[in-house]
């Protein structure tokens, strides 16, 4: 077989084409190299994330709502899989990870167009871009699932499809962008290694405006709101605490010492919190409780996200520690002092324990660990802590007002609540004609 010189190096000669040889080799160095250890590994997380919210989420969500609910529970974090996911593909991820302006992303994925094989994306390089926008769109289907444990056991199916339809593309699609598409918080330097304010955050303010709107349970204060079924509680706070590798470790984009890292401190920071919120317990009220100890493991998980590709295992231990009491106080002593009812804590574990964590972030951050040309982050660093608290700031301002604008809509249109012979006799055979027995 005969090969046809390029006329360029044909003129140069021999010498010359050798001369070349090294820019012809740097050019082709240019081109993304995917790599299969790092697509494996994003592979693998993708499936363990999207675990957390079928059948993790849904079991711990399930178990902890009274037994007339159960099956409305676990049809809301199914159906927001499956809604969140037709949304991504349509817009979400051409909003939330392609580049527009630094308040929103750009159209140019729209329907996921110009998406090939071996396609990339500049936030993950080594991994083909199939993998990068299913592993993101975990993340953007647990975040609105998380907001339905603050209105449980009383909000319409269709009011609750119209709502996290609309919250996706309105409220996290631009928050995800700001933190992690090219948007002004990540300009600003806000460290958010793995949802710390993308999802935990904006999903446990949302979840307090959510209840704040919607007012309380039926029989709250005065009646046994007691969980139905605490195994269930504990297998999904277990699939959780598993499926959280693939969050924290997976947000490294690759099989990587980063990865690693993450993925001790999220042990770490899991069982500190969780041992915190069991003894704090114990002091208070006498005696160790198993949805004590499970909430504190999840209190972990949340406050160590936003830190986990940035601290050491050290750190990780302290940010557990403190996750576990101020997400223990959130959900008993403030709860009651406000008087609102937020059903399964959502912003008692989710909004407090990623405020905490985002904040610790900035007092933890190793720059060795870090990487990435992260300069001067050393343990107590006065400047990220304040960069951290402005963007924690920025998030719960948006993620509060756009909710609650969206939630008046929604109410206005087709209402958000249940009649109240329907929310006595219970969801379940009322919104899906079916019951546990």
């Amino acid at each position: 077989m005969k090969f046809k010189l390029n006329p360029l190096l044909a003129g140069l000669g021999a010498a010359g084409t050798l001369l070349l040889l090294p820019a012809l080799a740097l050019a082709a160095d240019e081109k993304p190299k995917l790599d299969t250890g790092d697509t494996a590994w994003m592979l693998t997380s993708t499936a363990l994330v999207l675990m957390m919210t079928i059948p993790g989420l849904a079991l711990f969500y399930g178990g902890m709502v009274r037994k007339k609910n159960v099956l409305a529970t676990v049809m809301q974090s199914f159906a927001i899989t499956c809604l969140i996911s037709v949304l991504w593909l349509i817009v979400g991820y051409s909003l939330a990870f392609t580049s527009g302006s630094t308040i929103i992303g750009g159209l140019s994925r729209v329907f996921l167009r110009g998406l090939t094989l071996d396609g990339v994306h500049d936030l993950a390089k080594t991994i083909p871009e199939t993998v990068f926008l299913c592993f993101q769109l975990t993340f953007a289907i647990i975040t609105p699932a998380l907001i339905a444990g603050a209105f449980a056991e009383r909000m319409k199916f269709s009011a609750m499809m119209w709502f996290m339809a609309l919250w996706s593309l309105i409220v996290y699609a631009p928050i995800a962008h700001w933190v992690w598409g090219g948007g002004f918080l990540g300009d600003w330097g806000v460290l958010d290694f793995a949802g710390g304010t993308v999802v935990h955050i904006n999903a446990g303010v949302a979840g307090l405006i959510c209840a704040l709107v919607m007012g309380k349970r039926k029989g709250f204060g005065t009646e046994n709101l007691a969980p139905f079924n605490l195994v269930y509680a504990v297998i999904g706070a277990s699939l959780l605490w598993v499926g959280w590798f693939g969050f924290n470790a997976g947000s490294a984009a690759g099989a990587s010492g980063n990865a690693g890292m993450a993925m001790a401190v999220t042990q770490f920071a899991t069982a500190a919190a969780a041992l915190s919120w069991m003894f704090a317990e114990w002091a208070t009220r006498g005696k160790p409780s198993v949805l004590g100890i499970i909430s504190g493991a999840v209190a972990g998980l949340v406050a160590i996200t936003p830190a986990s590709g940035y601290v050491n295992p050290m750190g990780s231990l302290v940010i557990g520690i403190v996750a576990g009491l101020v997400c223990f106080w959130g959900a008993t002593a403030l709860k009651r002092a406000m008087g609102y009812d937020d059903s399964l804590d959502a912003f008692g574990v989710h909004g407090l324990g990623g405020v905490a964590g985002a904040i610790l972030t900035g007092v933890f951050a190793v720059e060795a660990i870090a990487g990435d040309g992260k300069k001067g982050l050393i343990d107590g660093n006065p400047g990220q802590v304040l960069t951290q608290l402005w963007g924690s700031l920025v998030c719960i301002a948006w993620s509060a007002i756009a909710t609650f604008i969206l939630l008046k809509i929604v109410d206005a249109l087709i209402g958000l609540r249940v009649t109240t012979e329907e929310e006595v006799e219970g969801l379940d055979i009322n919104l899906h004609g079916e019951t546990v027995h």
